[in-house]
C-alpha cells in the first residue's frame, strides 16, 4: 500500500501537505507581496461561482476543466456542476448524499468525495472519488450513466478519448475503462511505487494511441491505448541522496506534448526533454519541482520546489529567466496565456508574467485561499480554483 507523507519536514513537503502555517522552523515563510506594484496590464475578472467545499483539506489540486463553451467543477463534499465558460451562470450542478463513516461509500451507499477534478469529452463527463470510484456522467445535465470501482483513490481527472476512460490510481495503476459502460477493457499493473511519496498524481496525458504519465518513482511512462502495454519508460530523477526525503523523486506534474517532443520533470530530479515515438532523450536540466509545466512558443515555464518561476529554452534547456518575487508562496504550476504565465499562490492571489522576461505586470485575487490546481487557458480566458470551490474567469483586457 502506498504510504503518503502528511507531515511538513521540510518546506518543499509542507507545500504538498498543504502546510500553511509559517511557526515552525523548517518552514520558510512567503516572500511578501510589493505592495507599492503598479500593474502594466489591466486584468478584469469575468465572474466568480463555486462548488460545494471545493478540496478543503483534502490536500489535492481540484482542477476544473473547460469544454465547448462550459465550465466543470467538483469538490470533495459531492458537489459537481457545470458552469457557463462566458458569463459564469450555472448550466446544471448535482449533489450527491455522503453515507457512512466520513462519507466512504460501499456498494450500497453513494460516495460522493470526489476528486482531482472532472476529464470531459463530448457529452461524457467522469470523476473518480477518494475510495476508488469512477462515476461517468451526461455532460448536458449530470445525469448518472455508469459506477466503476477501481483499485485506489483516484486523484487526478479521467482522460476520456475515443471510446475509452482513462483512469490513474494512487497505487500507481491506469486502467481502460469502457465509455459506455465503464467495464475494464485492461489495466496497466508494473508501476513501483514507493513508500515515501507526494500527495498526488500528475494528470494522464493522451496522444497518438499512447498514454503518458510521470510515476511515482520518477519515470516518464508510455503505455499503449489500445491494450495497457507498456511501450517505454525512461527516468526524470534518480532518487539518490543519504535520508528518505533525499531519495523522494516523484514525476507528480502532468507530461507535456509540443509537436512530438514530450516534456517532464520531477521532484529531486530533471526538467528532461524526449522524442514522443521513441522515447529517446534529447535534453536534461536539473530542476526539481512538485508541480506540472507548460510550453508556450519557444520556452517551457516551470516553477521549482522553492516556488521560484522558470523559463527554459525547448530546444536545449537552457535557462531564459528566474523570477524570485514569489518564492515560499507555494505558486501552483504555470500556465502559458497569450504573452503571459499565470500562477496562483497560497492566498488566494492570480499573478501574470511577462513571458519574456519573468516580470510580474498583473495581479488578482480570487479568495482569501490558496490556489493549488495549475490554472486553465482556453481562448483568451484564464479559469482558476481555490481549496475551497470558488472558481473564476479572468482575461487581459486589450
Amino acid at each position: 500500500m502506498k504510504r503518503f507523507w502528511a507531515i511538513a519536514l521540510t518546506s518543499s513537503l509542507a507545500a504538498v501537505a498543504g502546510c500553511h502555517s509559517f511557526k515552525k522552523e523548517n518552514v520558510e515563510p512567503p516572500t511578501p507581496l510589493d505592495k507599492k506594484f503598479e500593474p502594466s496590464i489591466k486584468v478584469e475578472r469575468l465572474w466568480k461561482n463555486s462548488v460545494g467545499d471545493g478540496a478543503a483539506e483534502s490536500g489535492i489540486r481540484m482542477r476544473p476543466a473547460v469544454v465547448d463553451g462550459v465550465v466543470y467543477a467538483a469538490s470533495t463534499d459531492g458537489k459537481i456542476a457545470a458552469f457557463d465558460a462566458t458569463s459564469g451562470k450555472t448550466l446544471w450542478s448535482k449533489s450527491i448524499r455522503q453515507h457512512g463513516w466520513f462519507g466512504w461509500g460501499d456498494d450500497k451507499r453513494e460516495d460522493s468525495r470526489f476528486a482531482g477534478g472532472p476529464g470531459v469529452s463530448g457529452d461524457l463527463l467522469a470523476v473518480g472519488t477518494l475510495d476508488g470510484h469512477v462515476y461517468a456522467m451526461g455532460a448536458k445535465d449530470g445525469e448518472r450513466r455508469w459506477a466503476a470501482e477501481v483499485s485506489s483513490e483516484v486523484v487526478t481527472a479521467p482522460v476520456v478519448v475515443n471510446d475509452l476512460v482513462v483512469v490513474r490510481c494512487n497505487d500507481g495503476r491506469v486502467y481502460g475503462l469502457d465509455a459506455k459502460t465503464g467495464e475494464r477493457r485492461w489495466v496497466y499493473d508494473q508501476s513501483q511505487v514507493p513508500l515515501l511519496s507526494l500527495r498526488g498524481n500528475g494528470r494522464l496525458l493522451v496522444a497518438n494511441g499512447v498514454v503518458f504519465m510521470g510515476s511515482d518513482a520518477g519515470k516518464l511512462v508510455a503505455i499503449r491505448l489500445d491494450n495497457g502495454e507498456k511501450l517505454w519508460e525512461q527516468t526524470l530523477a534518480s532518487g539518490e541522496g543519504r535520508t528518505e526525503i533525499d531519495r523522494l523523486n516523484d514525476a507528480d506534474g502532468a507530461i507535456t506534448l509540443d509537436g512530438s517532443t514530450l516534456y517532464g520533470a520531477a521532484y529531486h530530479g530533471d526538467l528532461a526533454a524526449f522524442d514522443g515515438p521513441s522515447g529517446r532523450p534529447l535534453w536534461n536540466h536539473k530542476f526539481s519541482t512538485f508541480t506540472s509545466i507548460d510550453v508556450h512558443d519557444n520556452s517551457v515555464f516551470g516553477a521549482d520546489d522553492t516556488s521560484q518561476v522558470f523559463a527554459f529554452d525547448k530546444s536545449s534547456g537552457a535557462n531564459i529567466w528566474k523570477n524570485d518575487a514569489l518564492k515560499w508562496r507555494w505558486v501552483t504550476a504555470p500556465a502559458a496565456q497569450g504573452n503571459y504565465v499565470v500562477v496562483g499562490d497560497l492566498d488566494g492571489h492570480i499573478h501574470w508574467l511577462n513571458d519574456s522576461d519573468g516580470k510580474i505586470v498583473g495581479r488578482e485575487r480570487l479568495s482569501k485561499k490558496a490556489i493549488r490546481a495549475q490554472p486553465v487557458v482556453s481562448g483568451d480566458t484564464v479559469y482558476v480554483e481555490d481549496v475551497e470551490g470558488h472558481v473564476g474567469a479572468y482575461r487581459v483586457a486589450h
